[in-house]
């Protein structure tokens, strides 16, 4: 056998071994929040935005572009080579080793930087949260809990002028503030060396539907600023969430959504409010229809204006990019033990519901 596929086999071999010792961590919740989550993976995102913090562009955005232009440009010598074989030569063997290989290699650092976080235990038990089911009651009392909520500090904005843009720097320091006052009581909030980034390609990930994302090789946070303004504080304390280990989608809406409304910034307050005020106003439109008449007619005029301007903005930047992605996004999900797939962001309902359980039975009192 040619010296070059027995050493490309010894190598798939190695790491197909270091890929089986992975996933067979991720078997195990309690063994990966403590030995990665909550151990390795602490220094190592540390280590990773001590690195990319100081540079004022999304790193990760510049490393995802020249691993595309590796790709590339292997593929392009493979060919070439196998082309240009002489016929004792069995370098169409090689090709198929070296993919493999390099696929492998792909999943362990993904694994390792950040992906083994998708196997820890629920971060809504670390954070004391029930589970506890809701009924259609329940969920108007919601509604109307948060309704009440955005209206008032929609009208206590207006009335001070403290309607603002942020850029991303702002963005950064609130959300560091606003997870250190939660760090207070909660260890888990501990948000060291902030590293939030303003995506590069804004343009691009509009068209697929895309607010904001996390980058697991420079450990940053990636905030899309083209969106509209009233989303983008709780879209960077969900993407900075990320950040501390919340893989999870609907842990992160969970995090995000304490974060932002325990802030001291009325604009992060409502951001939190308001994002979350969508998600359960979706749930009661098709349990209850008429309860969802009601309760819009209860929103505040500013709010509803915010959520045509959100709407409107959708229609002009999003296009069937956004239908391929949501698919996609979807599979991945489920590969990483989200079974539900892209519905498992509802469950932000059943959590917001049992943080303020104790503060809806009191409107049922008589």
């Amino acid at each position: 056998m040619n010296p070059a596929i027995k050493s490309k086999i010894r190598r798939l071999i190695i790491l197909s071994c270091i890929a089986l010792l992975i996933f067979l961590l991720g078997l195990n919740s309690g063994l990966t929040e403590a030995v990665y989550s909550s151990g390795i993976y602490q220094l190592t995102s540390v280590a990773q935005r001590l690195i990319s913090s100081p540079f004022p562009f999304a790193v990760g955005d510049f490393l995802y572009l020249l691993l595309i232009i590796y790709c590339l440009w292997s593929v392009f010598k493979a060919i070439r080579k196998i082309k240009n074989r002489t016929p004792e030569q069995q370098l169409q063997f090689l090709f198929p080793l070296q993919i493999t290989s390099f696929t492998l290699i792909l999943y362990i650092a993904f694994k390792l930087l950040w992906g083994l976080n998708y196997s820890r235990p629920s971060v809504s038990r670390q954070l004391g949260i029930s589970n506890q089911k809701y009924t259609t009651k329940d969920l108007v009392l919601l509604g109307d809990f948060l309704i009440s909520r955005v209206n008032t500090i929609k009208q206590e904005i207006e009335k001070k002028g403290l309607q603002k843009e942020f850029n991303i720097k702002e963005l950064e320091s609130g959300s560091k503030s606003a997870y250190d006052r939660l760090a207070r009581t909660n260890s888990f909030f501990t948000y060291r060396v902030p590293a939030v980034k303003a995506v590069i390609m804004d343009l691009m990930i509009t068209k697929m539907g895309i607010e904001g994302y996390y980058a697991p090789p420079s450990g940053e946070a990636n905030v899309n600023m083209r969106i509209p303004a009233i989303d983008l504080p709780f879209i960077t304390c969900h993407e900075i969430s990320h950040e501390l280990g919340v893989a999870r989608e609907d842990e992160a809406n969970l995090v995000g959504y304490l974060v932002s409304t325990g802030s001291t910034d009325l604009n992060f307050q409502y951001s939190g409010y308001y994002n979350i005020l969508r998600n359960v106003l979706l749930e009661i439109r098709i349990k209850s229809p008429e309860d969802y008449g009601a309760l819009y007619k209860k929103i505040n005029a500013a709010t509803l204006a915010d959520f045509l301007r959100e709407q409107e903005f959708w229609k002009k930047y999003n296009s069937e990019m956004s239908g391929y992605l949501g698919a996609a996004f979807d599979k991945f999900l489920k590969i990483n033990n989200q079974t539900k797939g892209t519905d498992s962001y509802q469950d932000i309902v059943l959590w917001v519901f049992n943080l303020h359980k104790k503060e809806l039975a009191k409107t049922l009192r008589p």
